[in-house]
């Protein structure tokens, strides 16, 4: 069994006693850098939403013209529909839970950074899968790094002791 110095351990990483902190999910506030990047986050995906419309995402996506076909039989009506509630959703998020340091707040963030860092991903492979631009490839960059930016604030805020609270 191999043994690593405290600088090798994950936990020295992050600065965090314990391993296992690193990858809570903890409960509690949201801190303000991430809430921040997190409504950075949403904007990107109303930008990233719009230029899936003008470029007619929906008209060469599977997936997206059936989640635009169960709302309306006009697809660009459908998927403007689904991806407005999509960015409302994640302003509501932003405003109410992750503000508001509701103990949901830090799982919140963590969904909405997985869903958008696959979403950007996805785009970029499609593109590379087809060899040239697919629609919604222009801001995937702008998806991947406000949630990556997320990612990293959320791991390092796991890895320190909340103030008043036991741990």
């Amino acid at each position: 069994m191999a043994t690593f110095s405290a600088q090798h351990r994950p936990s020295a990483w992050i600065n965090c006693s314990r391993p296992q902190q690193a990858l809570a999910w903890r409960k509690g506030p949201v801190e303000p850098r991430s809430q921040r990047v997190f409504l950075f986050l949403v904007l990107a995906q109303a930008l990233h939403s719009i230029e899936e419309y003008v470029t007619k995402l929906y008209d060469v996506l599977a997936p997206a013209q059936f989640v635009s076909s169960l709302v309306s039989n006009d697809l660009a009506l459908g998927f403007a529909i689904v991806n407005i509630a999509i960015v409302t959703l994640g302003l509501w998020c932003w405003a109410v839970p992750i503000r508001s340091g509701w103990p949901v707040a830090p799982g919140v963030a963590w969904f909405w950074t997985i869903l958008e860092l696959g979403n950007g991903l996805g785009h970029c492979l499609l593109a590379l899968r087809q060899r040239g631009y697919f629609p919604g490839l222009v801001t995937a960059p702008l998806l991947l790094i406000f949630a990556s930016w997320l990612a990293i604030l959320q791991i390092r805020h796991a890895g320190r002791p909340m103030v008043g609270k036991r741990q």
